[in-house]
C-alpha cells in the first residue's frame, strides 16, 4: 500500500434509512428520527456527521431514501459540511446494498480508501474515546480487516445483537478477533451473555477499505454486488445527488451487512468500546439518555408535571400536563398523542402498523414537506380549502406550474416575493397579497436575502397534490 493511501482521510459513510416507527408519533416515514433534535438542539444526522469533521476526514457519503434527499442536503449544510455526496436509493434494500454502493463510489477514486460506516440515528456521548478507538480500527482496516465496534453492555438488553470477543489482534492495540455474532437473545440468554464478560452489544458501526468490502461482497454476497454495480453503472446525476438506477437496484436482495458479510467473513475484528452509545430505538431509550429532574422525569417542550415520577413527557406544540402518573411516556405532536407505560416502549410499532393498515396518513407523514426551494406545511384543512405555510429560501424559486381545480391566495408575512402570473412579474412585499386563479400559469421566487414566508390559501373542488402541471422545473420540485 502506498504512503499516500496510508495517510488518506477516512471517508464517513452515513446510512440514513428506516422510519424509526418505535419513536412514533415524532418519527414517521416522511420525516424519521434521524432528522429530529431528540437529544440536543441538533438533529441526529447532524450530530452523526459532525463526529467526522476536520483533519483526517473526507466529506461524507450519505445513502438515503430519494424522498429525503433535500432534507439530508439541508442537514449537511446546517452542519457546515460541503462536498458531501448523497446516494439516492429508489427503494430500501437494507444495509448491505447501501454499503456496496458507497464502496463502489469510493473505489472509483481510491480503492484503498478507508470507509467508516455508521447509522445516522445513534447517540455517542464520549467523542474523544470514539476518535481514539477509531484510529485503532482504521489501522486494522488498512491491513485488510472489517472492524466493528462492540459496545459494553449496561443491561441484559434483548433488543440488540451481541458480539463475542476473541483474542487480541497481534500488532493492533485495542483490536480483537471477532469470535462470533449472537442473534438478539431472550432475556435469560441476554443475562448469561452479559455476565460472561466476553460479549458486547453489536453497534452496527464498521470500518473497512473499499477494496476489502468489495472483495468480501464478491465472495459472500455476489448477487448483491452485481445488482448494485449495475445500478451504479446506470446511475444519474441529479443536481447534487446521485440516483441509483431503479431497475437493477430493485432486483437486489434485501439483506443487512451483518448477514451478507460480517457473519461470513474470516476478516472480522472488533474494537471493545464504552462510549455512552445508544441506538435511540425507543421512547424508553430517550428516558434513559435524558436529563432528569429530582423525581426522575424527562420533560421536553411545553410540559407541566404534578406528582409524576420517572416519566418521559414531550410536547411539540400545545401545553401538556401530567398529574400523578408513574413510569409513563406521553408524546404530543400537532396531529397525534401517544400515552403508554414506559415498559411498553417496544410496542409502539403495533400502533403504527394498525394506523397504516387503516390507511391513516398519521402513520407515515407529517404536515411538513421539503422541496429543493424550501418547504410547505399544512396548517389547517377542511372541505374545499387548505391553509399552508410556504417557505422559499433566498435565491430559490418554485417550478412554473398551473392547477385546473384550485385557486390560490398568497399573503407574504416575511420577505419579498417575486410572483410570475401568466407572464407578468409582480413584486409582493410583507403584508401584501396576490391571487392565483385556477388555470393561471404561475411561480414564486425569492429575490431577497432572507427566507420568504407566505400563507397560501387553496380553494376549489379538488385539492389533491396531483392537480399540477409543471411547465418549467429547473431546479424546483
Amino acid at each position: 500500500m502506498s504512503e499516500t493511501n496510508a495517510n488518506a482521510p477516512v471517508v464517513p459513510v452515513i446510512l440514513s434509512g428506516g422510519s424509526g416507527t418505535r419513536l412514533w408519533p415524532v418519527s414517521r416515514e416522511s420525516f424519521p428520527k434521524q432528522f429530529w433534535p431528540l437529544l440536543s438542539d441538533r438533529s441526529m444526522i447532524e450530530e452523526t456527521a459532525r463526529r467526522a469533521i476536520g483533519p483526517g476526514f473526507a466529506p461524507p457519503i450519505v445513502v438515503c431514501n430519494q424522498d429525503h434527499r433535500f432534507i439530508v442536503a439541508e442537514h449537511l449544510r446546517h452542519a457546515g459540511i460541503a462536498g458531501g455526496r448523497i446516494l439516492l436509493e429508489p427503494m430500501g434494500r437494507n444495509s448491505a446494498p447501501a454499503v456496496a454502493a458507497a464502496a463502489i463510489l469510493a473505489a472509483e477514486t481510491d480503492p484503498d480508501a478507508v470507509l467508516w460506516m455508521m447509522a445516522a440515528d445513534a447517540a455517542i456521548s464520549d467523542l474523544p474515546a470514539l476518535h481514539r478507538l477509531l484510529a485503532a480500527a482504521v489501522a486494522a482496516a488498512r491491513a485488510g480487516r472489517i472492524v466493528t465496534f462492540g459496545m459494553k453492555p449496561t443491561a441484559p438488553e434483548t433488543g440488540f445483537g451481541y458480539i463475542e470477543v476473541g483474542l487480541p489482534l497481534e500488532g493492533f492495540d485495542g483490536v480483537h478477533d471477532l469470535a462470533r455474532f449472537v442473534e438478539k437473545p431472550d432475556a435469560a440468554t441476554a443475562a448469561t451473555l452479559v455476565a460472561s464478560g466476553r460479549h458486547l452489544w453489536n453497534s452496527g458501526m464498521f470500518v473497512f477499505t473499499a477494496r476489502t468490502m468489495l472483495a468480501e461482497l464478491a465472495a459472500h454476497a455476489p448477487a448483491v454486488l452485481a445488482a448494485v454495480q449495475l445500478a451504479m453503472d446506470e446511475r444519474i446525476a441529479d443536481l447534487d445527488f446521485i440516483r441509483l438506477a431503479p431497475g437493477p437496484f430493485a432486483a437486489c436482495p434485501s439483506i443487512s451487512l451483518d448477514y451478507a458479510v460480517a457473519e461470513r467473513t474470516s476478516h472480522a475484528a472488533v474494537v471493545p468500546a464504552d462510549l455512552g452509545w445508544s441506538d435511540v430505538g425507543s421512547w424508553g431509550a430517550l428516558w434513559d439518555l435524558g436529563a432528569k429532574d429530582a423525581q426522575g422525569n424527562v420533560s421536553v417542550g411545553d410540559v407541566l408535571l404534578e406528582g409524576a415520577t420517572d416519566c418521559y413527557v414531550r410536547s411539540d406544540g400545545i401545553v401538556t400536563a401530567v398529574v400523578g402518573l408513574d413510569n409513563v411516556v406521553v408524546v404530543v405532536t400537532e396531529d397525534a398523542v401517544l400515552a403508554m407505560h414506559r415498559d411498553r416502549a417496544q410496542d409502539v410499532k403495533r400502533v403504527v402498523d394498525r394506523l397504516r393498515a387503516a390507511g391513516r396518513q398519521e402513520a407515515v407523514a407529517h404536515n411538513r414537506a421539503y422541496r429543493p426551494w424550501g418547504f410547505t406545511e399544512t396548517l389547517f384543512a377542511g372541505p374545499r380549502f387548505r391553509v399552508q405555510r410556504v417557505v422559499v429560501q433566498p435565491g430559490q424559486r418554485m417550478s412554473l406550474q398551473k392547477h385546473f381545480h384550485r385557486a390560490e391566495h398568497w399573503t407574504v408575512v416575511q420577505g419579498i416575493a417575486l410572483v410570475t402570473r401568466d407572464g407578468t412579474d409582480i413584486l409582493v412585499r410583507e403584508n401584501e397579497s396576490v391571487d392565483i386563479p385556477a388555470g393561471s400559469l404561475h411561480r414564486v421566487s425569492n429575490p431577497g436575502k432572507i427566507p420568504l414566508t407566505l400563507i397560501e390559501v387553496q380553494t376549489g373542488a379538488y385539492l389533491g397534490a396531483d392537480d399540477v402541471v409543471r411547465v418549467d422545473d429547473p431546479p424546483a420540485g
